[in-house]
């Protein structure tokens, strides 16, 4: 397998720090009156889903950056409904994970790799 990009590596934590540290803040809005939210569901199901694309990145798999590009565009999407600072926020990012996922020495990290 060839080394790992400083770039993927980079954008792997980030998607593990991003989902874990957004899954404990939000999990906190869990009450105990109203035992199955489908908000809070929904949204600790989004951020478990960048852990995932986050450990999958690490280990090569090409399905993950897919999965990390489609998990940003996901919140471009939803900015949409708040400001158009947080969709420019949100689309920058988008573009600078996307770079960094698919160019050309990330795309031989993940043709190396047989996961």
């Amino acid at each position: 397998m060839k080394q790992r990009p400083l770039s993927v590596t980079l954008v792997s934590w980030l998607y593990i720090a991003t989902g874990a540290l957004g899954l404990a803040f939000h999990l906190t809005d869990f009450r105990s009156q109203r035992p199955f939210q489908f908000d809070i569901a929904g949204v600790a199901l989004v951020r478990f889903l960048a852990i995932v694309s986050g450990v999958f990145l690490l280990r090569g798999a090409n399905w993950a950056r897919w999965l990390a590009v489609a998990w940003i565009a996901f919140h471009v999407v939803l900015s949409v409904f708040h400001s158009w600072v947080q969709v420019a926020v949100h689309a920058a990012i988008c573009v600078v994970i996307a770079y960094l996922l698919f160019r050309r020495r990330a795309g031989q990290y993940f043709r190396a790799t047989n996961f």
